[in-house]
């Protein structure tokens, strides 16, 4: 397996994300061989994320940095302030393409992997404002992706949830721990 064929879990939210990223974390095997990218939308205060979430996971929790190598059982969090975006293996960091109104970060990040990863590609929205990343979800299940939306009841901001759903490009609507244990089986399902 090369760096660019492993799984990638892009896993975007925003208000209300971290309950999300709590709860899918601590019910997701640390051993599925999959990179867990985590992309919060903030548009002016920086991440904690990847001080919080160490609890959570077995998993190393990173921040993304310029050029950092994409690996397999590590959960990355998206800087604040950049886009986010994937070549050669790696994460590119640019300057954030729309610095006003609401982030459309997810999105740009999805819409990369649908370019430039070969490997399998879970595209997962949770809690959050606004509608990022529902213009990437027929992207990403076109090139043979599986999407996921967060069960809106069981999000506390399910704006972002129900503007996935209304794509009609939303293959799951499950709660977070359901989420964990579907990505398990495809995953699981996968490598037999």
């Amino acid at each position: 397996m090369t760096a660019r064929d492993i799984p990638i879990i892009c896993v975007g939210g925003s208000a209300g994300g971290l309950d999300a990223y709590k709860r899918l974390l601590d019910n997701l095997p640390s051993d599925l061989g999959a990179a867990i990218v985590i992309v919060n939308h903030l548009r002016t205060v920086s991440t904690l994320l990847h001080e919080i979430l160490p609890r959570h996971t077995a998993m190393p929790v990173e921040l993304i940095t310029e050029g950092l190598d994409i690996r397999p059982n590590h959960v990355f969090i998206i800087p604040a302030q950049r886009d986010l975006h994937v070549l050669d293996g790696a994460f590119r960091l640019t300057a954030i393409s729309k610095p006003r109104g609401w982030p459309d970060v997810i999105t740009v990040f999805l819409q990369s992997l649908t370019h430039y990863w070969h490997g399998r590609l879970i595209a997962v929205i949770v809690s959050g404002y606004d509608g990022d990343g529902a213009d990437a979800l027929c992207g990403i299940r076109a090139c043979g992706g599986v999407t996921i939306a967060q069960l809106p009841a069981s999000a506390i901001q399910a704006d972002m949830p129900d503007s996935a759903i209304a794509s009609g490009c939303v293959d799951f609507i499950l709660g977070p721990e359901d989420i964990a244990a579907k990505i398990a089986e495809i995953l699981g399902s996968d490598s037999e």
